[in-house]
C-alpha cells in the first residue's frame, strides 16, 4: 500500500518543512500554513529565511548548523514573523533529510507554536515578580504586601537579612512605590569606607577642609534631598559615626566637613544591615538609641535556603539574563543540574546562585546547563546528600519528590505548615504527595 508522505506530514500537529541544499523549501505541510499564514504553494521554492523570517536566520542559522556539524537542534525557542506581521515564539528541532541510500539531500525543521506557553509563563512572571524582585516565597509574598503600605510612610526602615538576599532591591522597591520615585535613590556601603572616608561621602565636604579639598564636595545626603538614601551594612559603623548618624535622624541636619553651618536634610532613610542589631546592641557594639531610631519599620528578608522554590524561578531569570548579555540561546538547566541546585544551601544567597549560573553559563557546550558545568563543590555537596538518602534523582518527578519530602522533614511533617511555607494551597500539596506515593508518618509530631 502507497502512502504519500504528504498526507503524512498534514496529519502531524507541529509545523514541518524540508530543504534542500540551497535552503530552498521543498515540502511545507498544512499545520506550517496554519503557523505561518503562508501557504503551501507561496512556500515551496522559496529561500526559508524569506518565509519564517527567523531572528536566527541573521546570526545562527539552526538549519544551517545541523547540515554542516550533523547535530540535532531539540526544543530551542526563536521568534518568527507570520504572514500578518505578528511576531510569534515557537519552538524548533531540526535533523539531515536523507534518501533511500543515506546520501544527505537537504535537511528538516519542525516547528511549534507557544504563544500560549509565552502568555502563560508572562503571567506567571508578573505574580512572581514585585518591581525587581523574583519570588513565589510566601514570605516574600508577604513582604509584596507589605511595601506599598511602608513606601507610602516617612518613617525609617531598617532591612535586616543576609548578604546577597537582595536588600538594595527591596529598597530600591520602596523609593520606586513612594512619592519620591521621581528623585534620586543614593546607596552607600557603610562597611565599605573607614570612618573619615565615610563622614565625607556621607556628608560632603567645603573647599579647604583638608589638603586636597580645593572646591566643595556635596555628599550623599545632599545629593539625596528629596528622594532615598539607602545606609547599607550601618551595623559595621563605628561608635563615632553612629553618633553622627544619631544626630542626622533626630535633628534631620548634618554639616560638611569643615563646614560651620548646620544643613537641614529631606531624605527617606533606608537602613539594611547582614548581622543582628538587636545582638549587637546586648553586646555593646551598636548605640540602643541609634537601634531605635532606624528600627521603626523593620523588614526582614530569608535567606534563599528557606525559599528553595524560588530556585528555578531565579536560575530561569539568570539565564534569560546572561542570554540577552552575551547573545546565546541556552534554554535552561537539565534535571540533574537542577538537582544539584537544589540540593546547595548557597550561604551567599541570591548573589551566589547568580555567579554560578553565570560560570555555567561561559563553560556550557551544549544548549542546555548539565551538571558537570556546575562547580565541583557544589556537585560533590550534591552527591554527598545524594549518597546520605542511598536515593539519587534521575527524573524532575523524583527530583520533586526528594524536595516534599525534605520541606515536610523540615516542618515535622506538618502538611499545612509546609504547604504555607512553599506558598503553595494545602490541597495542591496534598494532591502532589498523593501523586508521588510520599507517605507520611502515622504520628507526625513525634518525627
Amino acid at each position: 500500500m502507497h502512502i504519500r508522505i504528504d498526507t503524512i506530514l498534514d496529519s502531524i500537529a507541529d509545523g514541518v518543512f524540508t530543504v534542500d541544499h540551497d535552503w530552498r523549501i521543498t515540502s511545507f505541510n498544512r499545520a506550517a500554513e496554519e503557523i505561518t499564514g503562508v501557504s503551501r504553494e507561496e512556500a515551496v521554492g522559496q529561500s526559508c529565511r524569506e518565509v519564517l523570517k527567523a531572528d536566527v536566520c541573521d546570526r545562527q542559522c539552526v538549519l544551517r548548523y545541523t547540515k554542516e556539524t550533523g547535530r540535532e537542534v531539540i526544543n530551542r525557542t526563536v521568534y518568527i514573523i507570520n504572514a500578518k506581521g505578528r511576531r510569534l515564539p515557537v519552538s524548533i528541532s531540526t535533523a539531515l533529510l536523507k534518501d533511500e541510500t543515506g546520501e544527505v539531500i537537504g535537511a528538516v525543521e519542525t516547528f511549534r507554536n507557544i504563544s500560549r506557553e509565552a502568555d502563560l509563563r508572562k503571567k506567571l512572571e508578573g505574580k512572581y515578580t514585585f518591581q525587581d524582585i523574583i519570588s513565589k516565597s510566601h514570605k516574600m509574598q508577604d513582604l509584596f504586601d507589605l511595601l506599598p503600605d511602608v513606601a507610602a510612610s516617612t518613617s525609617t526602615v531598617l532591612l535586616q537579612g543576609e548578604s546577597g538576599t537582595g536588600k538594595e532591591l527591596v529598597a530600591r522597591a520602596i523609593h520606586q512605590l513612594s512619592t519620591r520615585k521621581n528623585r534620586s535613590f543614593v546607596a552607600v556601603n557603610c562597611a565599605a569606607l573607614p570612618d573619615a572616608l565615610l563622614e565625607a561621602e556621607l556628608f560632603g565636604y567645603k573647599a579647604g577642609a583638608f589638603t586636597d579639598a580645593k572646591k566643595d564636595k556635596p555628599g550623599r545626603f545632599k545629593l539625596a534631598d528629596r528622594g532615598t538614601i539607602f545606609l547599607d551594612e550601618i551595623g559595621d559603623t563605628s561608635p563615632a559615626m553612629q553618633v553622627r548618624l544619631l544626630r542626622v535622624l533626630q535633628e534631620k541636619t548634618y554639616e560638611p566637613l569643615g563646614g560651620v553651618e548646620s544643613i537641614r536634610h529631606d531624605a527617606r532613610i533606608i537602613t539594611a544591615s547582614n548581622r543582628d542589631l538587636q545582638e549587637l546592641v546586648r553586646e555593646g557594639k551598636f548605640r540602643e538609641d541609634l537601634y531605635y531610631r532606624i528600627n521603626v519599620l523593620k523588614l526582614v528578608l530569608p535567606p534563599l535556603r528557606e525559599r528553595m522554590t524560588d530556585i528555578p524561578l531565579l536560575v530561569d531569570h539568570f539565564i534569560r539574563m546572561f542570554n540577552a548579555l552575551q547573545n546565546k540561546t541556552l534554554q535552561g538547566v537539565d534535571s540533574e543540574a537542577l538537582a544539584c541546585l537544589m540540593a546547595y544551601d548557597y550561604p551567599g544567597n541570591i548573589r551566589e546562585l547568580e555567579n554560578i549560573i553565570e560560570r555555567a553559563f561561559i563553560l556550557c557546550k551544549s544548549e542546555m546547563i548539565k551538571k558537570y558545568d556546575l562547580p565541583e563543590f557544589l556537585r560533590s555537596e550534591a552527591e554527598g546528600k545524594q549518597a546520605a538518602t542511598q536515593e539519587q534523582p534521575s527524573s524532575l518527578r523524583e527530583i520533586e519528590a526528594a524536595f516534599l519530602v525534605n520541606a515536610l522533614k523540615k516542618n515535622q511533617w506538618h502538611r499545612a505548615q509546609t504547604a504555607r511555607e512553599l506558598g503553595i494551597h494545602k490541597s495542591t500539596l496534598f494532591r502532589r504527595i498523593k501523586s508521588l506515593g510520599i507517605s507520611i508518618p502515622s504520628k507526625p509530631d513525634m518525627q
